[in-house]
């Protein structure tokens, strides 16, 4: 034993002050991160800054989005966000969230993945260069549903109870599917997202070539934007106002993408009347145009059966899922609503 910790102390005497320092940090991140200590690099965030965290409420968590366009909440952040008590008993090697998570009350309603992502944090450098620690956005939101049902099942102690109360403030601001949006709007890659965006689209996600016709849109689209609306409904009709095309531009294809909604029109042309001749979505390529559209549904889906009235899904939608190069200030296009006649 003496014989290696002596050549250890020779080993770092030979080393350089930056290899030791390198060193260092590639054990610190193993310790930490349960990362793998041959993991050399870091990913960086692109935006985002202490000065501009995420606002739920009084609650604030500060927040970045990663190179690879992960969008990530400080484990800091959302410890605090969370109310969990610093120092007190602790275990070596355990963070305050995967401590909180391995206690008999809560653990049973964490699932194995949620346990792993919460005892694995994001090594990640900030704009600054500076070294951090964060989480998936998303964990918030699972955590929160966790901690509810473990409410809801009557098991909290006490002192838990006010971490509860948190939970149910950060689900209630927060939409599953909208999260995103929210971290974008915090940090401002909203604006880098929408530049990098269309060529990529372009590339990816668009065909010259017509596809065979399949359903994407669910009948409950259609239905919540009639109730809404205050209108009457036939599910067994197909008639339908018009301006529900010309929602659907703005409600989707204007928000999954700048320049999309253009380019599909034009794959689409228009006949002597001047509507389309063919579906935009049948433009859309299976591998990632239209996995985009159902991801980009799915959310548009959650804030329209969210929401009591039309008025407040404008609201909700902008604030979610912005238009590209927009303010969330900018409101859904103020469009003039065209109600059916109501039935006698």
């Amino acid at each position: 034993m003496a014989g290696q910790r002596k050549g250890g102390k020779n080993r770092a005497a030979s080393l350089s002050p930056s290899e030791r320092k390198s060193i260092g940090s590639l054990g610190a991140q193993a310790r930490w991160a349960k990362a793998d200590p041959s993991r050399v690099s870091l990913s960086r965030a692109v935006c985002g800054s202490l000065e501009s965290p995420l606002c739920i409420g009084e609650i604030q968590i500060p927040c970045y989005v990663l190179e690879d366009e992960i969008r990530v909440l400080t484990a800091t952040g959302m410890s605090d966000g969370l109310g969990l008590a610093r120092g007190g008993s602790m275990i070596a090697g355990m963070n305050r969230l995967e401590l909180f998570v391995s206690r008999d009350r809560i653990n049973p309603f964490i699932s194995k993945e949620l346990y792993e992502r919460i005892r694995s944090p994001i090594v990640f450098l900030t704009p600054t260069g500076a070294k951090a620690y964060g989480y998936d956005a998303q964990i918030l939101v699972d955590l929160c549903e966790a901690v509810l049902a473990a409410r809801q099942a009557g098991v909290l102690q006490q002192q838990q109870m006010g971490i509860a109360q948190r939970c149910e403030i950060l689900t209630r601001g927060l939409a599953r599917l909208g999260i995103i949006g929210l971290v974008d709007e915090a940090t401002g890659y909203q604006y880098i997202r929408a530049r990098n965006a269309l060529e990529k689209i372009l590339d990816e996600w668009l065909t010259k070539e017509l596809q065979p016709w399949r359903k994407q849109f669910p009948d409950q689209y259609y239905k919540r934007i009639f109730e809404l609306n205050e209108w009457d409904y036939d599910p067994e009709s197909l008639s339908r106002p018009g301006v529900i095309g010309i929602w659907t531009n703005d409600i989707i294809y204007d928000r999954l993408g700048p320049g999309l909604r253009e380019q599909l029109h034009e794959y689409a042309g228009r006949n002597a009347s001047g509507r389309l001749k063919h579906q935009l979505h049948r433009y859309l390529t299976s591998r990632h145009g239209i996995p985009e559209l159902q991801n980009h549904l799915s959310a548009v889906m959650a804030l329209l059966n969210a929401a009591t009235h039309w008025n407040q899904f404008k609201e909700m939608l902008q604030r979610a899922l912005p238009k590209p190069e927009t303010t969330l200030s900018m409101a859904f296009d103020d469009l003039e609503q065209i109600k059916p006649k109501s039935k006698k």
